[in-house]
């Protein structure tokens, strides 16, 4: 369990100092992305393929957990990219092409969603009474590996639709902070707080559904 929960545990401000190496990489897949932007805007509309290719999967990926629906996600996805070919003149390069990308694809679904008035329920706050980390590993040794993702991705998908979107942009794909914020458009402060919450929200409420678990095998 251990293993699977340390993607959710907040990171440290020296984050970035510790894996220099990915930061390095990420530095030059964005100037990768950029002579593919330049060679589209010089008219080699085919070069387009190269990034939907690269980014399609995390893009449908942040449009399914909020619009919690395969087909709308696809929807968005396709509009995601037409607005991002539409708009590829007014990227400047100030962050980089994926943070730019997410972004519209963040507020495509957002306002789907809220054109179709769409409403989910929060995990109940009352599940984290009386909570402690240690009682996850009462349970954990039972469960595999895969099992335990299973639960995880359960509790994921239990979230509200933003609150999914902000945990697989931290999480699961290591935006920074500060790219979330670019992304949603909410504070740095503000998604720290919805971090920490979401991550208080995980552990009890895998904690209760391990619990329930042995229960039933018991």
């Amino acid at each position: 369990m251990v293993s699977t929960l340390r993607y959710y545990h907040i990171k440290s401000p020296k984050y970035c100092n510790q894996v220099s190496v990915n930061c390095v990489k990420q530095t030059m897949e964005s100037k990768h992305d950029q002579v593919y932007i330049d060679r589209i805007l010089n008219g080699e509309v085919n070069a387009y393929t190269f990034l939907i290719n690269k980014y399609k999967d995390m893009v449908y990926t942040i449009a399914a957990k909020i619009t919690r629906n395969h087909e709308d996600a696809e929807e968005v996805a396709q509009d995601t990219f037409m607005k991002a070919f539409q708009k590829l003149d007014t990227f400047k390069g100030d962050s980089k092409f994926s943070t730019w990308l997410y972004s519209i694809v963040y507020r495509t679904a957002v306002s789907r969603i809220r054109k179709k008035e769409v409403s989910t329920s929060a995990i109940d706050d009352s599940v984290i009474v009386n909570y402690s980390t240690e009682k996850d590993h009462e349970y954990s040794h039972a469960l595999k590996e895969e099992e335990q993702r299973y639960y995880v991705n359960k509790i994921i998908n239990s979230l509200p639709e933003t609150d999914a979107a902000l945990i697989t942009l931290y999480y699961l794909n290591e935006n920074s902070v500060g790219e979330i914020s670019e992304i949603t458009g909410l504070s740095k402060s503000n998604i720290k707080v919805k971090l920490y919450r979401i991550r208080k929200k995980l552990y009890a409420e895998l904690s209760f559904l391990l619990k329930e678990e042995m229960r039933s095998i018991v």
